[in-house]
């Protein structure tokens, strides 16, 4: 092991400035036994750092490498595994456990005491020994004595404290002993003899020191003597001393006295600081000065000086009430009387001030029921004595503007109790909840009237928008009572109108003369006949409902703006709602508050918000219900009338989110929103609904269908309604279910017909389709448009084909034949060899298609077209182009057959391509 120990300190530890103190043969408990060594070291420079490290053999086990490293530092505990049996595993517990098997007891119990050592010594933070015999850490040399005396040395620390007691020689010792040297020539050669002669030396100078000694025996005699007499001098001294400490005793005890008398003097006067410091606090904090207490006891409430008072008065109460009392001072009867005058000021104005807006609140609700055509004002009388405002109009007046009255001059008066309101809010809860609930309770009834005349007038405006087309409307009724009768009148007319157009559920398809009103039944998804859904109407009632909401928005904002200024609903994160009180009833005249039993269950907000849409809701209660029903109405005139209401309120739902996502008006306009969504899904559906119902005449041709004109004709309307809007994605989806059912639809009612060719409606109608789509360019039916030129070309070169081969019936089967034999195998050159299919055969059959029998079957192949086509797609001549066409085509193709199968015959047709032309020109022209 010591072979080993210096080997390895020689390879590994010097290169790196390290020695070796430690060292043990081990193997990983419970893996097969790859030995290696756990060295013990700590670095020759300052700072001392201790380090455990793995060391192993290599591979090719001709030198020894560094495989892993510890610091000491890191080590928490060793454990022994037993203390009092030998065994020789162990565990080290560094980031991680490592668990070891030395190769022997010794060797094991000399490392631990080697870690025990340096541990003691070089680390503050002590590492735990477990299972390790007291013995084996205190009484370290007995470790060592099982272990070789090389390593015992090395374990122990000897080298390490040879290296703590070493001291390096300075410059000028090393020049003394160069020189020392220098003189004896052989001090390197022979030590010896260099030694025998320092020996020799110090003796000379050992004895010539003593002789020195003992020649000044004189002077230390003489130095003792005077040793003697100062001594002599010190005991005087003291003497002395001691007679000035006994006199200064006297002067010590009345200078005590005189300390003490000071101290209780100082004592007195920090505490009369201390006393006029409470007393300046107590005065300066807890005082209200008499102006004060006159503007909380009987301070005017009307005026505004009076209310600026009473502001001040009660924000200085506030402060007095609020005030951090210093321990001991809430029991000085003083301060307990001065808080029981607070508290009695701040019930008597609370009192006051609730009274008082509770009476504003009271009069502005008789104002506006005495008054009850007349736009509400601020509350006006003798006792009040507010500004007036001369902005009174009536209700007819707002009834033909269509307009909701303005409460901002209440808002701007009441704003200026809006401080008071605060204060009442931290001082009493109860008062201020009480207001919250009789504002809410009165506003919510005069918001439901104004609200409800509002929309009564704007249903007449809007169901009249169909009646004013047949004059049975002149005039506007001005009162309320005839509001409602006309109102429900209208809704009466339009139950009628629902049954008036029933049959028009299942449309029978007419001739192409009465396309116009068969289109515009298929528009009718209101159940309205179509006579009076015309333009002007649509864009009176988008201006009405679009007014509608112009009215409510601004109204919403403004009564939410001051239900937040007014209450201060914008400071505290949590206040329990007022709302969640019992509402107050009338009793005896007055304003009584009755409490039920289960309001002590009080519903509590996560935030003011919440409460402000709490209140919100409970005052505009009637919107949404308003709101739906004429959303309702607007749908039952005029289903298409939904295109228009979701254009509008997605718009105002926007602006509304964007000023407060969270806001009463955001919300309401979010939740009819969804009714609009609903009605305009419903008109789709409808339509959709319709086009799968229609029937077909068996007795005149199809032409363009009803839906398809109706598709045009709602694409076009909701392409002006939907520029630039926000929910432009509903449309697009829209779009492609009614245009997938378009298409099922037309191929439906083509496979149906037995008038009219099944390729001529697909043609027709497919040809309307393209055309349609690319007059508009609706981007989301791209794909769809391409669909429908397909459709269109492929139906038209079918119909083609189809209708050209009855002029030329029998030609086109000869050659039909002479083409299946070559596609059997039969050549070309041999198809003349055929018997029903010779020259003669060939003749035969050109020779019964002379000019004037093709020109006579083509007259009747256009007659037939014709007669198959309806006017309003022109498209006679692109089908009889295409016709020209394929037969040219055909001809070609024919001649080409001739050439090919029967070279050299000298066989032509009786006429020619110019002749063809010809033909189709004349006919063409003639029709």
């Amino acid at each position: 092991m010591t072979a080993i120990k210096h080997a390895l300190q020689r390879d590994i530890f010097t290169p790196n400035d390290e020695r070796l103190l430690g060292i043990v043969n081990v193997c990983k408990a419970g893996k097969k036994k790859k030995n290696c060594f756990l060295c013990a070291t700590v670095t020759t420079e300052r700072p001392v750092q201790v380090k455990v490290v793995k060391v192993k053999k290599s591979d090719k086990g001709d030198f020894y490498k560094r495989q892993q490293t510890w610091e000491l530092r890191d080590l928490t505990e060793v454990d022994a595994k037993d203390a009092s049996k030998e065994n020789p595993e162990f565990d080290l517990h560094f980031e991680k456990v490592y668990r070891w098997v030395a190769s022997s007891t010794a060797e094991k119990n000399s490392f631990i005491s080697c870690i025990w050592k340096l541990n003691q010594r070089y680390l503050r933070k002590k590492v735990e020994f477990v299972n390790v015999s007291s013995q084996l850490l205190e009484e370290l040399p007995k470790a060592e004595e099982s272990v070789p005396s090389g390593e015992s040395q090395s374990v122990a620390g000897g080298d390490e404290d040879a290296l703590d007691d070493y001291q390096e020689l300075s410059t000028r010792e090393e020049q003394d002993i160069e020189g020392m040297m220098e003189m004896c020539e052989y001090a390197v050669s022979n030590a010896e003899a260099f030694a025998e002669q320092l020996s020799r030396e110090l003796q000379v100078l050992d004895g010539a020191n003593i002789q020195s000694i003992m020649a000044s025996e004189k002077q230390v005699n003489i130095l003792m003597q005077l040793l003697d007499e100062a001594l002599g001098e010190v005991d005087t001294i003291e003497g002395k001393l001691s007679s000035y400490e006994e006199m200064l005793q006297s002067v010590k005890e009345q200078m005590d006295q005189i300390s003490q008398s000071n101290r209780l003097i100082q004592i007195s006067n920090t505490n009369n600081v201390k006393l006029l410091d409470e007393i300046q606090f107590l005065v300066n904090y807890m005082d209200l000065s008499k102006g004060h207490i006159r503007a909380l006891q009987e301070g005017d409430l009307t005026s505004p000086k009076g209310i600026e008072a009473c502001i001040n008065a009660s924000e200085a109460l506030l402060q007095c009430m609020n005030v951090a009392l210093r321990p001991g001072h809430d029991k000085l009867m003083a301060v307990i009387q001065q808080q029981l005058l607070f508290a009695e000021l701040r019930d008597t104005f609370a009192r006051r001030l609730t009274n008082h807006l509770n009476n504003v609140f009271v009069h502005q609700f008789n104002h506006f029921s005495h008054f009850k055509m007349t736009i509400p004002q601020f509350y006006r009388s003798s006792c009040l004595s507010l500004p007036g405002h001369d902005q009174s109009s009536t209700l007819s007046q707002h009834t033909a503007e269509m307009s909701l009255p303005k409460h901002s001059p209440l808002h701007r008066d009441l704003l200026r109790y809006s401080k008071l309101m605060e204060w009442l809010k931290n001082t009493h809860r109860e008062k201020y909840e009480g207001l919250s609930r009789t504002y809410v309770d009165y506003m919510s009834r005069l918001y439901e009237r104004e609200i409800k005349d509002f929309f009564e007038v704007a249903k007449i405006k809007m169901a009249g928008t169909t009646k004013e087309a047949k004059g049975k409307f002149a005039t506007l009724p001005r009162k309320e009572s005839a509001l409602k009768q006309e109102t429900e009148s209208l809704h009466g007319s339009s139950g009628k109108l629902t049954g008036s157009t029933s049959s028009l559920n299942k449309l029978t398809v007419q001739g192409s003369n009465s396309r116009r009103s068969q289109s515009s039944s298929l528009l009718d998804m209101g159940n309205m006949s179509a006579s009076d859904l015309d333009v002007a109407d649509r864009t009176k009632f988008d201006k009405i409902f679009e007014q509608v909401l112009s009215e409510l928005e601004p109204l919403c904002l403004a009564e939410q703006d001051f239900i937040s200024k007014f209450f201060k609903l914008q400071q505290h994160p949590t206040v329990t709602p007022p709302l969640a009180q019992p509402e107050t009833e009338e009793a005896d005249g007055g304003m009584s508050s009755r409490i039920p039993p289960q309001a002590e269950h009080r519903q509590s907000l996560s935030s003011e918000k919440d409460l402000v849409r709490l209140m919100m809701n409970k005052i505009f209660q009637s919107i949404e219900t308003e709101l739906n029903s004429l959303i309702a109405l607007g749908d039952k005139i005029d289903s298409f009338n939904s295109l228009y209401m979701l254009v509008k309120m997605s718009h105002h739902v926007w602006t509304a989110e964007n000023v407060d996502p969270a806001s009463y008006l955001s919300t309401t306009l979010g939740n009819v929103l969804v009714t609009v969504k609903r009605n305009f899904d419903k008109c789709i559906s409808g339509q959709i609904r319709q086009m799968e119902e229609v029937k077909i005449s068996k007795k005149s041709k199809v032409g363009i269908l009803p839906f398809v004109t109706g598709f045009e004709e709602f694409a076009e309307l909701a392409e002006t309604i939907f520029r630039n809007a926000e929910r432009r994605g509903d449309l697009d989806k829209a779009y492609v279910k009614l245009i997938r059912a378009v298409f099922m639809n037309v191929e439906k009612v083509a496979n149906e017909s037995q008038k009219t060719p099944r390729d001529v409606v697909m043609m027709e109608n497919f040809h309307h389709i393209f055309s349609t789509l690319s007059r508009l360019k609706i981007s989301c039916l791209k794909a769809e448009r391409q669909e429908a030129k397909h459709k269109y070309t492929d139906h038209l070169q079918s119909h083609v084909i189809n209708s050209l081969g009855q002029p030329l019936e029998k030609l086109n089967h000869f050659f039909e034949g002479v083409e299946a034999r070559v596609a059997q195998g039969v050549r070309e050159e041999e198809v003349s060899y055929q018997l029903a299919f010779n020259k003669q055969e060939l003749r035969k059959v050109i020779k019964e298609y002379p000019g004037k029998e093709v020109k006579k079957g083509l007259d009747n192949l256009y007659k037939k077209v014709d007669k198959h086509l309806c006017e309003e797609e022109s498209l006679l001549q692109v089908v009889w182009h295409s016709m020209q066409d394929e037969f040219i085509r055909q001809y070609k193709h024919f001649e080409d057959l001739i050439g090919r199968c029967y070279p050299g015959s000298g066989i032509t047709m009786e006429f020619t391509i110019q002749d063809m032309l010809e033909y189709f020109s004349s006919i063409a022209q003639s029709h």
